[in-house]
This record gives C-alpha cells, sequence and structure tokens, in this order.
C-alpha cells in the first residue's frame, strides 16, 4: 500500500483516503497520458501514472471538488500511522516517492508535478529521513493502542526498501523480497529511469540511493492460495510433525523433477509500468495418466518455477538497465525460509542464491529505524556487517540451468499465448464501463483486484446506502442499460468518446472497386489504424 493517501481538512480531520488498487480513475490517467503529462511525471517522479496520485487527485478534483477544496494535507497511507499516534505530519523519502510526486534527484516533493495535480505545495507534509523522531505518542493514541504516551514516534520507510536495509544489500546487488508480492530490486547511486517504462525508481531509504523495482504479483500470493484450496492433507501432517505446512508441501515438490513433468503454472507476467496486465490464473499439461506426477506436488513445483521465471525476466530487465550482472542473488523473505525454492531460482538464473540470517528483514529494517531515531545506533547502517552474513547458500547445478535454459523459454512463449487468450475474454473498469482490454491501451490498471468477482466484501460495502447511477458520457447513451453502455463502450474510445470505424464488405458489391475478396489481404494491413470493424453478415462468415 505504499502509493495509498489519506487527505485532511484544517482541522486534522481525514476527509478522503484511497489505497493503491483503486482503480476509478483510469480515464484521468488517459488523459495524463494523451497530454504528456504521464511521461513527464515518470521522467522526474520514476513511477507511471496507473496507481500514484496525480490521475486520483485529478479524479477527485472532477467528482469529489468539495473534497480536494477543503483538503489542507495530504499523506501516504504509512504516514497516516504516525499521524495517528502523534498527530504530526511527515513523510520520508521511500513512501513519499512511492506517491509518483517526488522529485527523484531532489529526494522530495515536485512542484511542477503538483501543478499538474492541481494541488498547492503546501498541503504536502515535510519530508525526513528514515530514522528520525517526529513526535510522541499522544495521550488520545496511547489510550486507544496501550503504548505508553510520550514514546518517541520514528520515521520508518516502505517495505521493499527497509527489507534490503535489514539485509545488508548493497548497491548493485540484485535482491529478491519475496513475500505476498515479490520485488526484483537493485539499488543504485543515481534515479535510473526506465526508457522502456517497464520498472519502476523509487528513494532507498539512506541519502543517495535509489532502489529499481519490478514486482513479481502473484508469486508468494499463489502458493498461499494453493496452500489454503487444496493442501488441507499437507497441513493435517505439518501439524502432527509440528512444522510449517509449506515444509511438507516443498517435500513433496522435492521429489518431482526439474519441469514439473510439464506442468506449468501460469500466474505473474513480468512488470510492465505502463500497461501491466496478467494472463488469467492457470496450469496447463496435466498428464491424466499420471496423476502421482501430475498432481499437487507438480502443481506446488510448478508454482515455484513460474516464480523463478519472473525473477529471471527481471533480473534480464535490470542487467539491461545497469549494464552490469550481479554474481550472486539475495533472497530474502518468508519464501526464503524453504529450501527447494531458493535451489530452484538459482537453477533458473544460473547464479547463486543468498539467504540471510533473518529473513524477516522489512521488520529488521524498521527496528533499525527505530534505533536511529532513539540514539541506539548513530547510523542505519552501523549493523551493516552483521547484515551481511548469510546462513545458507544455494549452488547451481549445470544440468539445471540448462534445463531451466529451455524451460524458461518455453514458459515465455505459453504465457503470451495464454496472455493473448485472457485478453479475449477479460474485461477492466474503464471510466465505470466495462470495456474490453485492446492491444496498445495504455490506460488499463496494473490490476483491478477491487473489481475481482471474488471480492465479496467489496461487493458487500456499505449495503444499507443506495448506489448512485454512474453518468455515461457517450452523448445520447445515458438512458440506455448498462448492457448497451458497455457494447458502446468497446466501439467508441475513451475519453476522447470517439470512434474509427472500418467497414467492409464484399468487393463485387462495390461497383467498379475491385481486390476486395481477399479480407486476410486487404483489410488486415488497416486494423491497427481502426477502433472497430462493421461488416455484413456474409463478409464475416466468409
Amino acid at each position: 500500500m505504499r502509493e495509498g493517501i489519506v487527505l485532511y481538512d484544517a482541522a486534522g480531520t481525514e476527509i478522503w483516503a484511497c489505497p493503491n488498487v483503486d482503480s476509478r480513475a483510469s480515464a484521468e490517467a488517459a488523459e495524463l497520458i494523451s497530454e504528456g503529462a504521464a511521461q513527464r511525471i515518470y521522467a522526474e517522479a520514476g513511477d507511471w501514472v496507473s496507481i500514484t496520485s496525480p490521475a486520483r487527485l485529478r479524479w477527485l478534483a472532477r467528482h469529489r471538488p468539495q473534497i480536494l477544496r477543503e483538503a489542507r494535507s495530504l499523506s501516504m497511507l504509512s504516514d497516516w500511522i504516525t499521524y495517528r499516534l502523534a498527530r504530526a505530519h511527515a513523510t520520508e523519502p521511500s513512501c513519499g516517492s512511492s506517491s509518483g510526486m517526488f522529485s527523484l534527484a531532489d529526494r522530495s516533493w515536485s512542484e511542477s508535478i503538483a501543478r499538474i495535480c492541481g494541488i498547492p505545495v503546501s498541503v504536502l507534509p515535510p519530508v525526513v529521513d528514515p530514522g528520525t523522531v517526529v513526535g510522541s505518542v499522544t495521550a488520545e493514541a496511547a489510550a486507544q493502542t496501550g503504548l505508553r504516551a510520550g514514546t518517541p514516534v520514528v520515521a520508518g520507510g516502505a517495505d521493499t526498501q527497509l527489507g534490503l536495509l535489514g539485509a545488508g544489500v548493497r548497491a548493485g546487488e540484485f535482491t529478491v523480497l519475496a513475500g505476498t508480492f515479490w520485488q526484483n530490486t537493485v539499488l543504485v547511486d543515481k534515479p535510473l529511469i526506465d526508457p522502456a517504462v517497464r520498472l519502476r525508481t523509487l528513494c532507498h531509504v539512506t541519502p543517495g540511493e535509489w532502489m529499481l523495482e519490478g514486482i513479481g504479483f502473484y508469486c508468494g500470493m499463489a502458493m498461499r492460495w494453493y496452500r489454503d484450496a487444496f493442501c488441507d492433507s499437507e497441513a493435517a501432517v505439518a501439524r502432527s510433525r509440528g512444522v510449517d505446512p509449506y515444509v511438507v508441501m516443498e517435500e513433496a515438490a522435492a521429489l518431482i523433477p526439474r519441469g514439473s513433468n510439464g506442468v506449468y503454472a501460469i500466474l505473474s507476467n513480468l512488470m510492465n509500468a505502463r500497461r501491466w496486465t496478467h494472463a488469467s490464473p492457470s496450469f496447463l499439461q496435466f498428464d491424466l495418466g499420471n496423476p502421482a506426477g501430475s498432481g499437487r506436488a507438480a502443481c506446488i513445483r510448478a508454482i515455484e518455477e513460474a516464480a523463478a521465471y519472473v525473477v529471471r525476466g527481471h533480473f534480464d530487465i535490470i542487467c539491461g538497465l545497469t549494464a552490469s550482472r550481479p554474481a550472486e542473488l539475495t533472497f530474502s523473505g518468508g519464501a526464503a525460509k524453504g529450501t527447494l525454492w531458493p535451489q530452484i531460482i538459482a537453477d533458473v538464473l544460473g547464479l547463486p542464491v543468498q539467504v540471510p540470517a533473518v529473513t524477516e528483514s522489512s521488520a529488521l529494517g524498521a527496528a533499525l529505524c527505530a534505533g536511529r531515531g532513539v540514539g541506539i545506533y548513530g547510523g542505519l547502517t552501523d549493523l551493516e556487517p552483521e547484515l551481511r552474513k548469510r546462513t545458507a547458500t544455494f549452488e547451481p547445478a549445470a544440468a539445471a540451468v540448462s534445463a531451466y535454459n529451455d524451460n524458461y523459454a518455453r514458459w515465455q512463449q505459453v504465457y503470451q499465448r495464454m496472455l493473448a487468450l485472457s485478453a479475449k475474454a477479460c474485461s477492466v473498469r474503464c471510466g465505470g464501463q466495462r470495456v474490453r482490454e485492446r492491444p496498445g491501451d495504455v490506460t488499463a490498471e496494473r490490476n483491478a483486484m477491487a473489481d475481482r468477482d471474488t471480492v465479496v466484501d467489496a461487493e458487500r460495502f456499505s449495503p444499507d446506502v443506495p448506489a448512485r447511477p454512474q453518468p455515461y458520457d457517450l452523448k445520447g447513451s445515458g438512458a440506455l442499460d448498462w448492457g448497451m453502455q458497455s457494447r458502446l463502450a468497446r466501439i467508441f474510445r475513451p475519453p476522447a468518446n470517439r470512434t474509427v470505424m472500418l467497414a467492409i464488405d464484399h468487393g463485387y458489391f462495390q461497383g467498379p472497386t475491385n481486390g476486395l475478396e481477399r479480407v486476410d489481404l486487404s483489410i488486415v494491413p488497416l486494423l491497427k489504424y481502426a477502433d472497430a470493424l462493421m461488416a455484413s453478415h456474409a463478409r464475416y462468415t466468409t
């Protein structure tokens, strides 16, 4: 939730908040792109407009202008905790830069981006370094939390950057923080921006360093889902042995040969900040004649291999951007507690994988900030020699590296085909209407989690408050039912609500016009210039 924001009125009361998965501002993001503002923001702030503040503040100005007029302060969602504890507004660079309103080079708020967002710089909180005391626990917060009143409240940092701090990672070292989502990262000594707008760049917790990051969205989440959905028997065995269910799951997966007996897990895609889409989660190539080798254990291994392929894809991108190739990989987070997953990553990347002594390195990084704030440490890196100790090393096996090179290439091909199939059936929420994704549509949100049918809580939110009909801005269509509006939304391109429609029919109906009999030769080159096709039934069927 690094990108989430909270707005406050003049009395300091929270009047609006927004998590990073809120996708209501897709139309405003499209406007920023068409105006060229998104490119300018990315060049200065390092992240695309899909889930950052500029598009959301523009949405607020359009749809909730009174709230924006009343706003006197803005904070990141993490900074809201600080505010609730100490009634003090402050941010620090690692979380503040996730807003999309930072100047990475200055490690502070950008006045030019604030103007694009339509807000005065005065509403933005002061920026302090991680480890800085910003206040103390108030009596009110003490009563609410049980903390002692007067306890120092210290600026921390974003989870990924704190994880790098807690693992003692230095610039140029490729690191994977493997939690629910996997962050594939490298620290750099300048704010390096990906010209292809795939990865994002944020400030690190220590001055003079920045983090280049690619996110594997479903990597850890998928394993937890599979455990809860299909591994009751493994969980029961784990309880009887007094171990974590993942231990038993990995023991079973280790008996499956590399390549998972041909089973592929289609889960997370590589990050593409400009247009980040994923294929529908699935498994492919079960062998119905081999249930033991193509069952739960194979799926567990396939999930781990899919995550390793995503790590390799991000590793290759980072190597290209930094013009260097790290000699090893640091693997931290919950997934680093096992033994099979880091070995698979070592084999897929052909690199030694190092696991730090404390795999919950984000929590350790936060503790270091607290210690710095109260004077236990003179600086955030005082314990770096201890933090850099590694308790496990997983070396790649030559035969496995060769086999996984082939499997990775096949996974890439299979994933792109599954992505194309998913695009035909899946839709995203855009401008309040359901529209089909089109290739090259850069306005698509990275993830429409709040719109997924499985998110029951979202559907039941405030059932006692009648929903207001959303206006449909295509002229003359406001009174149409949702189905017709949905059809029109597939034809008319937001936000301009215009379309280029290519009408085609049989060539012999065109009088003297000829050469149109072969649609596959004459029409296909024109498709990239059209939003929709209009064809007769005869032309369509032939």
